[in-house]
């Protein structure tokens, strides 16, 4: 099993958690989206992911995209330790609040997106910090409550345990704080975070852990 990744990804880091979470051994391919022009835009990756981003999964001669549908393929064919529970009403909230960090927050702080607003809208790093910090508040104000509805609000977002949705969680959280967000209206999210990183497979995978971190 390869995994093709750049070490300040969020969207590697979920899978990276999920691999460390279930021991599953694995190689890792850095792929740099900022050196060179970004290789994951080079003839040789697009070979492995048409879609030119990170995270690749490649395992048994057939190649993963996208970092929800690989942590589904990882507990189908790894169940155990679990990332999903066992009801299904548990498994489509856990889905649910995944997906609520995975679509709707993440994609707007993207690079890609903050280099459409820097270059050809012409938006100063002061606009784009507000964008950041917008959008990521937003959801989070959101998510607050369900972390609140669903889990104990301390140590996971759902209380099934650690779940899919805080292998999501635990990177975003990573981002607001990388884009100077005040997270003290958000004392569940801070907490349940402040869990997850205590357990191995959240922390051995952190992006200054990485190999190629910079």
């Amino acid at each position: 099993m390869k995994l093709f990744s750049y070490w300040r990804s969020s969207a590697v880091w979920r899978v990276r958690i999920a691999l460390s979470w279930k021991g599953i051994p694995h190689g890792t391919v850095p792929v740099h989206l900022v050196r060179d022009g970004g290789q994951q835009h080079s003839e040789s990756y697009r070979e492995v992911n048409p879609q030119e981003r990170v995270p690749a999964l490649e395992d048994d001669g057939r190649v993963l995209s996208q970092s929800l549908a690989i942590i589904e393929y990882l507990e189908e064919t790894h169940p155990e330790p679990p990332l999903l529970p066992t009801d299904f009403a548990g498994r489509a909230i856990v889905r649910q609040l995944a997906l609520a960090v995975a679509c709707e927050i993440h994609p707007l702080q993207n690079s890609r997106v903050l280099d459409y607003l820097r270059g050809p809208l012409a938006q100063g790093d002061a606009q784009v910090a507000d964008w950041v910090r917008h959008w990521i508040g937003q959801g989070f104000g959101a998510l607050e409550e369900l972390a609140r509805r669903h889990g104990d609000g301390r140590t996971s977002l759902h209380s099934s345990g650690v779940s899919m949705a805080d292998l999501c969680l635990v990177p975003q959280m990573y981002n607001a704080r990388r884009h100077h967000l005040d997270l003290r209206p958000y004392p569940a999210l801070v907490a349940i975070d402040a869990h997850l990183m205590t357990l191995p497979a959240f922390s051995t995978t952190r992006p200054e852990a990485q190999p190629d971190a910079e």
